[in-house]
């Protein structure tokens, strides 16, 4: 993650890939747990609109998101580095922490 940008793409060939972190859970008031999203977006509200919309469709009821950045590369572990594959794919990618 690129910390020590504004947090739009530059315009090149690559997808800016952002990736968001914070909390969600499935009931309202339930236990929040972990959660990363990683997807493609021009820009970064862009980028929370769609997350926010997938966590929706994926069932979450409740979403409080910490943080978010730009990518400047490809994970190399797992679960992040076939989620950053399916962001480049145009997924948004959600990796949920139980």
């Amino acid at each position: 993650m690129d910390p020590d940008n504004d947090n739009q793409h530059d315009g090149g060939d690559a997808p800016a890939i952002f990736i968001i972190i914070g909390q969600t859970n499935r009931r309202k008031g339930g236990k929040m747990r972990p959660v990363h999203v990683m997807l493609a977006a021009p820009d970064e509200d862009t980028a929370v609109r769609l997350c926010l919309e997938a966590l929706s469709s994926k069932g979450f009821a409740e979403a409080d998101l910490d943080q978010i950045g730009l990518m400047d590369g490809a994970p190399n572990e797992e679960p992040h580095a076939s989620a950053y594959q399916g962001a480049l794919g145009g997924e948004v990618a959600v990796i949920a922490f139980d």
